[in-house]
Protein backbone atom coordinates (compact mmCIF):
# COMPACT_ATOMS: atom_id res chain seq x y z
CA UNK A 1 0.00 0.00 0.00
CA UNK A 2 1.01 3.31 -0.94
CA UNK A 3 0.84 6.29 1.70
CA UNK A 4 -0.21 9.74 0.34
CA UNK A 5 -0.27 12.31 2.85
CA UNK A 6 1.06 14.82 0.38
CA UNK A 7 -3.28 14.70 -0.53
CA UNK A 8 -4.41 14.75 3.36
CA UNK A 9 -1.51 17.86 3.86
CA UNK A 10 -3.03 19.56 0.87
CA UNK A 11 -6.49 20.12 2.70
CA UNK A 12 -4.29 21.89 5.94
CA UNK A 13 -6.93 24.91 5.97
CA UNK A 14 -9.51 22.58 7.31
CA UNK A 15 -7.16 20.39 9.55
CA UNK A 16 -6.01 23.89 10.91
CA UNK A 17 -9.99 25.32 11.42
CA UNK A 18 -10.55 21.73 13.20
CA UNK A 19 -7.34 21.90 15.59
CA UNK A 20 -8.24 25.43 16.50
CA UNK A 21 -12.01 24.56 17.50
CA UNK A 22 -10.46 21.61 19.43
CA UNK A 23 -8.58 23.77 21.55
CA UNK A 24 -11.10 26.44 21.83
CA UNK A 25 -13.57 24.22 22.84
CA UNK A 26 -11.09 22.45 25.93
CA UNK A 27 -10.12 25.96 26.62
CA UNK A 28 -13.35 26.69 27.39
CA UNK A 29 -14.73 23.38 28.65
CA UNK A 30 -11.84 22.49 31.33
CA UNK A 31 -11.81 25.67 33.56
CA UNK A 32 -15.90 25.42 33.38
CA UNK A 33 -16.20 21.71 34.78
CA UNK A 34 -13.57 22.31 37.26
CA UNK A 35 -15.04 25.17 38.70
CA UNK A 36 -18.33 23.05 38.72
CA UNK A 37 -16.87 20.19 39.97
CA UNK A 38 -15.76 22.31 42.99
CA UNK A 39 -18.76 23.63 43.94
CA UNK A 40 -20.66 20.62 43.68
CA UNK A 41 -17.60 18.99 45.76
CA UNK A 42 -18.55 22.00 48.55
CA UNK A 43 -22.73 21.15 48.08
CA UNK A 44 -22.10 17.34 48.99
CA UNK A 45 -20.04 18.39 51.91
CA UNK A 46 -21.30 21.32 52.98
CA UNK A 47 -24.41 21.78 51.50
CA UNK A 48 -28.48 21.08 52.70
CA UNK A 49 -29.34 17.72 52.26
CA UNK A 50 -32.10 18.58 49.26
CA UNK A 51 -28.55 20.22 47.37
CA UNK A 52 -27.12 17.18 48.15
CA UNK A 53 -29.31 14.72 47.01
CA UNK A 54 -29.55 17.04 43.94
CA UNK A 55 -25.90 17.13 43.34
CA UNK A 56 -25.07 13.15 44.36
CA UNK A 57 -27.83 12.85 41.63
CA UNK A 58 -26.31 14.67 38.59
CA UNK A 59 -22.76 12.80 39.95
CA UNK A 60 -24.06 9.51 39.51
CA UNK A 61 -25.79 10.49 36.23
CA UNK A 62 -22.81 11.89 34.11
CA UNK A 63 -20.53 9.29 35.82
CA UNK A 64 -22.71 6.24 34.76
CA UNK A 65 -23.81 7.06 31.17
CA UNK A 66 -21.77 7.40 27.84
CA UNK A 67 -20.34 10.49 26.91
CA UNK A 68 -21.82 10.58 23.20
CA UNK A 69 -25.95 9.94 24.71
CA UNK A 70 -25.28 13.29 26.59
CA UNK A 71 -24.24 15.11 24.47
CA UNK A 72 -27.44 14.05 22.11
CA UNK A 73 -29.61 14.26 24.87
CA UNK A 74 -28.18 18.38 25.13
CA UNK A 75 -28.13 18.42 21.24
CA UNK A 76 -31.27 16.48 19.88
CA UNK A 77 -33.58 15.99 23.48
CA UNK A 78 -33.45 19.42 24.62
CA UNK A 79 -35.22 20.95 21.60
CA UNK A 80 -38.24 19.09 22.53
CA UNK A 81 -38.47 21.13 25.63
CA UNK A 82 -37.76 24.62 23.29
CA UNK A 83 -34.01 24.69 23.99
CA UNK A 84 -31.74 24.77 21.32
CA UNK A 85 -28.50 25.06 21.20
CA UNK A 86 -25.56 25.13 18.78
CA UNK A 87 -23.20 22.10 18.01
CA UNK A 88 -20.61 24.56 19.53
CA UNK A 89 -22.42 25.02 22.92
CA UNK A 90 -24.20 21.65 23.05
CA UNK A 91 -20.33 20.16 22.84
CA UNK A 92 -18.73 22.73 25.36
CA UNK A 93 -21.59 22.31 28.05
CA UNK A 94 -21.43 18.46 27.16
CA UNK A 95 -17.65 18.59 28.23
CA UNK A 96 -18.27 20.84 30.90
CA UNK A 97 -21.11 18.95 32.71
CA UNK A 98 -18.75 15.34 32.01
CA UNK A 99 -15.99 17.35 33.78
CA UNK A 100 -17.48 18.46 36.94
CA UNK A 101 -19.31 15.40 37.48
CA UNK A 102 -15.79 13.53 37.98
CA UNK A 103 -13.82 16.48 39.25
CA UNK A 104 -16.87 16.86 41.92
CA UNK A 105 -16.08 13.43 43.46
CA UNK A 106 -12.10 13.97 43.14
CA UNK A 107 -12.64 17.42 44.87
CA UNK A 108 -14.50 16.21 47.75
CA UNK A 109 -12.14 13.35 47.75
CA UNK A 110 -9.04 16.09 48.39
CA UNK A 111 -10.99 17.82 51.08
CA UNK A 112 -12.23 15.00 53.06
CA UNK A 113 -8.15 14.12 53.20
CA UNK A 114 -7.69 17.57 54.76
CA UNK A 115 -6.87 17.64 58.83
CA UNK A 116 -8.97 19.06 61.06
CA UNK A 117 -6.68 20.47 63.03
CA UNK A 118 -6.01 22.82 59.98
CA UNK A 119 -9.45 23.70 59.95
CA UNK A 120 -9.60 25.00 63.98
CA UNK A 121 -6.59 26.73 63.21
CA UNK A 122 -7.82 28.40 61.27
CA UNK A 123 -11.22 29.32 62.88
CA UNK A 124 -8.83 30.56 65.71
CA UNK A 125 -7.23 33.02 63.86
CA UNK A 126 -11.70 34.21 62.94
CA UNK A 127 -11.31 33.38 59.13
CA UNK A 128 -14.09 33.42 57.62
CA UNK A 129 -15.99 30.49 56.31
CA UNK A 130 -15.48 31.43 52.69
CA UNK A 131 -11.65 31.91 53.41
CA UNK A 132 -11.21 29.04 55.56
CA UNK A 133 -12.39 26.85 52.37
CA UNK A 134 -10.71 29.19 49.64
CA UNK A 135 -7.39 29.29 51.44
CA UNK A 136 -7.03 26.68 53.56
CA UNK A 137 -8.93 24.13 52.67
CA UNK A 138 -9.68 24.03 48.97
CA UNK A 139 -5.31 24.68 47.31
CA UNK A 140 -4.15 21.45 49.66
CA UNK A 141 -7.07 19.62 48.71
CA UNK A 142 -6.30 20.67 45.22
CA UNK A 143 -2.68 19.77 45.22
CA UNK A 144 -3.40 15.99 46.64
CA UNK A 145 -5.75 15.17 43.37
CA UNK A 146 -4.08 17.31 41.07
CA UNK A 147 -2.82 14.24 39.12
CA UNK A 148 -6.08 12.96 38.95
CA UNK A 149 -7.66 15.75 37.78
CA UNK A 150 -5.04 16.37 34.80
CA UNK A 151 -5.66 12.88 33.71
CA UNK A 152 -9.79 13.20 33.70
CA UNK A 153 -9.55 16.64 31.91
CA UNK A 154 -7.20 14.74 29.55
CA UNK A 155 -10.16 12.21 28.82
CA UNK A 156 -12.54 14.90 28.23
CA UNK A 157 -10.42 16.91 25.67
CA UNK A 158 -10.01 13.47 23.52
CA UNK A 159 -14.16 13.29 23.93
CA UNK A 160 -14.16 15.86 22.13
CA UNK A 161 -13.55 13.76 19.29
CA UNK A 162 -17.08 12.59 19.84
CA UNK A 163 -18.85 16.46 19.32
CA UNK A 164 -18.31 15.68 15.04
CA UNK A 165 -21.59 13.38 15.59
CA UNK A 166 -23.54 16.44 16.10
CA UNK A 167 -21.29 18.35 13.56
CA UNK A 168 -19.15 20.09 15.75
CA UNK A 169 -16.41 21.39 12.91
CA UNK A 170 -13.24 19.95 15.39
CA UNK A 171 -10.00 17.92 14.35
CA UNK A 172 -12.31 14.45 13.91
CA UNK A 173 -14.42 16.12 11.87
CA UNK A 174 -12.25 17.04 9.61
CA UNK A 175 -10.58 13.92 9.30
CA UNK A 176 -14.01 12.56 8.86
CA UNK A 177 -14.50 15.07 5.84
CA UNK A 178 -10.68 14.86 4.24
CA UNK A 179 -11.44 11.29 4.23
CA UNK A 180 -14.67 11.02 2.19
CA UNK A 181 -13.30 13.60 -0.06
CA UNK A 182 -9.67 12.38 -0.88
CA UNK A 183 -10.36 8.56 0.08
CA UNK A 184 -7.28 8.46 2.17
CA UNK A 185 -8.79 7.50 5.37
CA UNK A 186 -5.62 5.66 6.74
CA UNK A 187 -3.50 8.79 5.95
CA UNK A 188 -6.05 10.90 7.62
CA UNK A 189 -6.39 9.08 10.83
CA UNK A 190 -3.44 9.08 11.49
CA UNK A 191 -2.60 12.49 10.83
CA UNK A 192 -5.37 12.91 13.57
CA UNK A 193 -4.03 10.50 16.17
CA UNK A 194 -0.70 12.45 16.18
CA UNK A 195 -2.73 15.43 16.77
CA UNK A 196 -4.55 14.43 18.90
CA UNK A 197 -1.09 12.88 21.28
CA UNK A 198 0.39 16.25 20.65
CA UNK A 199 -2.48 18.07 22.25
CA UNK A 200 -2.65 15.46 24.96
CA UNK A 201 1.22 15.57 25.90
CA UNK A 202 0.83 19.75 25.69
CA UNK A 203 -2.00 19.72 28.12
CA UNK A 204 -0.54 17.64 30.38
CA UNK A 205 2.50 19.62 30.95
CA UNK A 206 0.65 23.06 30.78
CA UNK A 207 -1.88 21.50 33.45
CA UNK A 208 1.54 20.09 35.72
CA UNK A 209 3.27 23.21 35.19
CA UNK A 210 0.56 25.39 35.92
CA UNK A 211 -1.18 23.63 38.89
CA UNK A 212 1.78 24.33 41.58
CA UNK A 213 2.15 27.84 40.50
CA UNK A 214 -1.28 29.58 39.82
CA UNK A 215 -3.65 27.22 41.35
CA UNK A 216 -2.19 25.24 44.83
CA UNK A 217 0.89 26.58 45.13
CA UNK A 218 2.25 29.67 47.23
CA UNK A 219 1.33 32.29 43.87
CA UNK A 220 -2.35 30.96 44.16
Amino acid sequence: MALDFATVLGQWPMLAHGLVLTVVLTGIAIPLGVLLGIACAWCRLYGAAPLRFAVAAYVEVFRNTPFIIQLFFLFFGLPSLGVRLSPEVASVLAMMLNLGAYACEQVRAGIEATLHGQIEAAQCLALSPWHIFTRVVLPPSLGRVWPSLVGQTIIVMLGSSVCSQISTEEISYAANLISSRTFRSFESYILVTVVYLGLAVVLRQLLNWAGPRWVFGRRA
